[in-house]
């Protein structure tokens, strides 16, 4: 009996998010794949943005369209509270918690600024991490645990870190590939 659903068969994957704070910096890598089903249809998408006057980092995992739309939405927060990133993501996830149409989106976003770093999810869940580190998407168990092992060792920037789980994530999930847009602040 087959139990894959329409959707498990159609959906859209293949992508990494990795935020990693460490030594007064703040590194976000996003891998460039996109899959649908079993094919690639890209392998050299920009998942990874400056946004707020280039102040914030912000990558996006799940449906495109969605993930700009969240995006557009959290720029227009950040213009109502500049230099707030906290603000504007609790503000944009009540609005996405409770407008009819925001709910129906499908995507997460990690974001970051020089101070703060977040996971935001339809659920309206403004989470920050206790340790530096945040994951998202396809691959993001396994680059939040490679990410977490390099922590530990001394001398690595969070660029470097960053650029090594996302490597590490990248020959273990297959829908994770190597081309990667890294921002650091």
């Amino acid at each position: 009996m087959n139990t894959h659903t329409t959707a498990d068969l159609v959906g859209w994957h293949g992508t990494t998010i990795l935020c990693v704070r460490t030594g007064g910096h703040v590194t976000m890598a996003g891998d460039g794949q996109v899959t649908l089903g079993q094919t690639v249809i890209k392998a050299n998408a920009r998942k990874v943005r400056r946004i707020g006057n280039g102040n914030v980092l912000a990558g996006f995992a799940g449906a495109t369209a969605d993930a700009f739309t969240l995006l557009e939405r959290l720029e227009a927060k950040l213009e109502r509270f500049p230099n707030q990133l906290e603000r504007a993501c609790v503000e944009l996830a009540k609005d996405w918690r409770t407008d009819r149409y925001l709910r129906r989106l499908e995507a997460m976003l990690a974001v970051a600024d020089a101070e703060h770093s977040f996971t935001l999810t339809g659920q309206g869940d403004v989470l920050e991490p206790q340790d530096g580190v945040i994951a998202i998407g396809s691959g993001g168990n396994y680059a939040l645990s490679a990410a977490r092992a390099l922590m530990g060792i001394e001398g690595l920037r969070s660029e470097d870190i960053a650029r090594r789980a996302m490597g590490i994530a990248a020959d273990i999930c297959v829908y994770t590939n190597g081309n990667l847009v890294v921002e650091t602040l």
